[in-house]
């Protein structure tokens, strides 16, 4: 794996990666871009897309002077071509492990509906100051985002910090919303609220599910296809 000198932004294209390579070559790689690049301030954006063919990681600066992420210079990408389905889920997790996780405070995660790909709960706990989550192609079944109670830290909150949460394009595996309703009443056990969103896709929500999640959070916004939106 032949990498480049330090530039001012970086798109990083890898044709299966092993294990090793990333281990052992790209791993220091980006610990030492990271560490010697002074315009990473402490706030970051991780934006990541999971599909059959190829898995992408974007890592940009949240600038102070405003409130909405900003994707922009300096900025890191890093795409891996031609690996197999089954070992995506572990490479993803090796790739994010190259980004200053401490310091990812919005995470932004495309994933490929087919695949029936979660993100891992180890992907959470390393990244715990996470206040802004937006999912696409979102799966909802049980124990979303919720830790694995048989796990090492079944008691922990996930997203501690979260602030925000956007679902777009859901699809129910067994038609059963009170997983999400599950996860936001746990989200709200300690009188700490967040912000939720759902667009694009949506299957049917009655009134009673509505006022259900409204009661659960800060604010509520979704808006379908259909063009029909609510708050």
């Amino acid at each position: 794996m032949i990498l480049p000198e330090m530039l001012d932004d970086m798109d990083l294209n890898l044709c299966s990666p092993t294990a090793e390579d990333i281990s052992q070559t790209l791993a220091p790689y980006m610990q030492n871009y990271f560490r010697r690049d002074p315009r990473f301030p402490d706030r970051l954006k991780l934006s990541s897309s999971f599909f059959d063919d190829s898995i992408s990681i974007t890592v940009g600066v949240i600038y102070a002077q405003t409130t909405a992420s900003a994707q922009e210079p300096p900025w890191v990408s890093i795409t891996t071509l031609d690996n197999l389905p089954h070992i995506h889920t572990q490479l993803f997790v090796n790739l994010v492990a190259l980004v200053p996780q401490e310091r990812v405070v919005q995470l932004d995660a495309q994933l490929d509906a087919q695949l029936d790909v979660e993100l891992p709960e180890k992907l959470f706990l390393t990244m715990p100051n996470i206040e802004v989550l937006r999912l696409s192609d979102v799966a909802l079944s049980e124990g979303f985002l919720q830790p694995n109670p048989d796990g090492p830290r079944p008691n922990t909150k996930l997203l501690p910090s979260l602030k925000e949460l956007c679902l777009q394009d859901v699809t129910l595996n067994d038609g059963d919303w009170s997983h999400l309703t599950t996860y936001l009443a746990h989200q709200a056990s300690d009188g700490r609220t967040i912000s939720f969103g759902v667009f694009g896709h949506i299957p049917y929500m009655c009134p009673e599910l509505v006022n259900e999640i409204k009661g659960l959070v800060k604010q509520f916004n979704f808006h379908e296809d259909s063009g029909e939106e609510s708050e």
